[in-house]
């Protein structure tokens, strides 16, 4: 059951650590949380958890170190990474979505937010690994570009793309609505299933990036999504 998947958070402030571990536990969740990350290497060899909760400012090391070293691992690589970072630090957010998070919670947060977007980050992942997907509905193939839903495989002018889940799901997006223009609000609340925050713009704006750059290696060019300034993202027919 979703309710029961283990989820782990890096942290090393005592206060925001035990709210977020309670919080958890009262909505259903099984938590553990770690004031160290050498504290949370050792646990990941003994039970990979559903979804990691990561401070950035840690002791021993940070989180954005931490994310990449587990962006690395096959074991991890797919794995749910939510951010905790400071307000006011536009450079971590930016970062750590760079460096493969899947999302980000600016402190002070309320923690019922944070479990809400705990529970979309968890349905995401669902939906990739566990959901049916019929066969006439799975192939994307136009325009030298080739997806595939159900195995999650991306190919551009014959060469593999690797993309992260959300990566997909906004080219996957784009792709079937060719033609027309998406709003970053639309696509935010499509892709990530939650309310669209006023820094959600941000979130988006950064994934489109990755996809522009992962997508100019075939062809030498990043136009493939296109921009309507103002108004949102579009790929053309």
């Amino acid at each position: 059951m979703e309710n029961r998947k283990m989820i782990y958070l890096v942290e090393d402030d005592e206060s925001i650590r035990e709210l977020v571990i309670y919080t958890l536990k009262s909505q259903g969740f099984e938590a553990k949380g770690f004031e160290r990350p050498s504290h949370f290497w050792k646990a990941l060899e003994k039970e990979k958890p559903a979804l990691l909760l990561l401070d950035v400012m840690l002791p021993e090391e940070d989180g954005i170190c931490i994310l990449k070293k587990l962006r690395m691992r096959p074991d991890t690589r797919k794995l749910p990474i939510i951010m905790l970072t400071a307000k006011s630090s536009e450079y971590d957010t930016v970062v750590g979505l760079d460096s493969g998070a899947d999302d980000y919670i600016p402190k002070p947060f309320n923690p019922l937010e944070l479990v809400a977007r705990v529970k979309a980050q968890l349905r995401r992942y669902t939906q990739y690994n566990e959901g049916p997907v019929k066969a006439d509905e799975d192939i994307i193939d136009f325009a030298g570009l080739f997806l595939n839903r159900s195995s999650h495989e991306c190919i551009y002018y014959e060469q593999p793309l690797t993309l992260t889940s959300i990566e997909f799901d906004i080219l996957w997006l784009l792709c079937e609505n060719r033609g027309k223009v998406i709003s970053s609000e639309e696509l935010f609340k499509q892709v990530w299933h939650e309310q669209y925050y006023k820094n959600s713009n941000n979130t988006v704006m950064v994934h489109i990036r990755h996809l522009r750059e992962k997508m100019s290696v075939p062809t030498g060019k990043s136009d493939f999504i296109k921009t309507v300034w103002g108004v949102g993202y579009k790929v053309e027919e």
